[in-house]
């Protein structure tokens, strides 16, 4: 099976990352663009662009991010063809091009814990004719898989469209052990956003803005110094502090996960609570936020304590995840797809 490429792909709202058994690894932003007409396909020289040359680009294009809340969008031939785009693109970047070499690969891709059966059919139909067997599991099944935590643990995967929970227990993981809420990056961008605009009504900021400043400057808890950055006001570059519309939208999230983890942790056999207690992990853009993990554990001193640990660079870790499950697969877990 020396020929046979195998790939791990986590397709998320934000980002999308590949790792390949060859050893190429890529991250992408997950936006696909097209020329809005003559004038910007003259300028740009390209029928497609995709992830950060897309968004870099995107008043010449027809810009869409056909991944909502981490599932493909419904209802939009564009969607669909941009999610497909995405694929292709990826795959390309780690050395498949076009139909014989797809006729070679094995893909596992990672979607929502709650993704439904008619989207993991939507990606199905997507992967057809782009690689020759598809095995579809959860993304917090992936990084535990990943990390080797495949017993009495808990993932807590924060994305941008989705955060997942999912309980290892040695085995896959049933609908039981895991949970997908929407709260998660992209919502805590629209609060950060309300709440600038509410504070600084002439100042000019997007969401582009908000998701940058959200990456490298999000917090819970006590704030370990002011947040100021530059927007312009009344086309004026102005340092403004958003340190409180920070934390606020920050701690949107804690509710809702707090809720979740401890209801999940009920649930699990009495004799193994305390294990998987000690035993949480937060992957994710969003396990980056600082103080999450001591604000969980906090919470969790309600029902005799626990640990919880974040991953310092989350990238990559459900795709090489994927990865890892692909080349362990046995031949009666693959989907065989036809173009």
């Amino acid at each position: 099976m020396a020929d046979i490429l195998h790939v791990g792909i986590d397709l998320g709202t934000s980002r999308s990352a590949i790792s390949a058994s060859n050893g190429e690894r890529f991250v992408v932003d997950s936006f696909v663009g097209w020329p809005l007409d003559m004038v910007a396909r003259k300028v740009l020289k390209r029928d497609v662009l995709i992830g950060h040359e897309a968004v870099a680009n995107r008043t010449m294009l027809d810009l869409h991010r056909p991944l909502e809340r981490g599932l493909l969008k419904e209802g939009s031939d564009k969607d669909v063809e941009a999610v497909r785009e995405l694929l292709l693109h990826l795959l390309r970047l780690v050395g498949v091009n076009g139909q014989n070499d797809a006729a070679n690969v094995r893909a596992v891709v990672g979607v929502p814990a709650a993704s439904l059966r008619t989207n993991k059919q939507y990606l199905r139909n997507s992967m057809k004719g782009i690689v020759d067997s598809l095995l579809i599991v959860s993304e917090p099944f992936a990084v535990a898989y990943g990390l080797d935590a495949l017993l009495h643990t808990m993932i807590i995967d924060i994305g941008a469209g989705t955060t997942d929970f999912c309980v290892m227990k040695g085995r896959y993981p049933t609908e039981e052990d895991q949970r997908t809420l929407t709260i998660a990056g992209d919502s805590i961008d629209t609060q950060l956003l309300k709440l600038i605009e509410e504070r600084y009504p002439q100042a000019n900021v997007t969401v582009f803005m908000v998701r940058d400043w959200k990456e490298k400057h999000s917090f819970v808890g006590e704030p370990q110094s002011q947040v100021v950055v530059t927007a312009p006001v009344k086309g004026v570059p102005t340092e403004i502090d958003i340190t409180n519309e920070m934390h606020a939208a920050c701690e949107t999230i804690l509710p809702p996960v707090i809720e979740t983890m401890i209801d999940l942790l009920a649930r699990v056999e009495p004799e193994f609570q305390e294990r998987v207690r000690t035993n949480i992990i937060l992957s994710g853009g969003g396990g980056l936020i600082r103080g999450l993990p001591e604000a969980l554990e906090g919470a969790l001193k309600g029902v005799g304590g626990g640990k919880v640990r974040y991953m310092e660079d989350p990238v990559f870790v459900g795709s090489d995840g994927g990865l890892a499950l692909a080349i362990d697969a046995p031949e009666g877990d693959w989907e065989k797809l036809t173009a």
